[in-house]
């Protein structure tokens, strides 16, 4: 399966997170404290009328994440 960033999903799409990559490294303790870790799935759920920020939904509960911060969140787009 291809291996992507979330800010490339399409919206509706589900996605497991595989790793942060090296640009995260000024918000990776608030990704990781908000639950964006490794092995969890995203959905992507919608943009702002302006395309930035994201709506995700991760671990049951709803985010927006900056495009910057999504382009950091390496994904491999789930099957089902």
């Amino acid at each position: 399966m291809p291996v992507t960033t979330l800010d490339c999903l399409p919206f509706g799409q589900r996605a497991l997170v595989t790793h942060l990559t090296e640009a995260a490294a000024p918000f990776r303790r608030k990704l990781l404290a908000m639950g964006v870790t490794p092995g969890c799935t995203i959905k992507v759920i919608r943009a702002a009328p302006l395309g930035d920020p994201i709506e995700i939904e991760i671990c049951g509960f709803h985010l927006c994440l900056r495009r910057a911060e999504a382009a950091t969140i390496a994904v491999e787009e789930c099957r089902s």
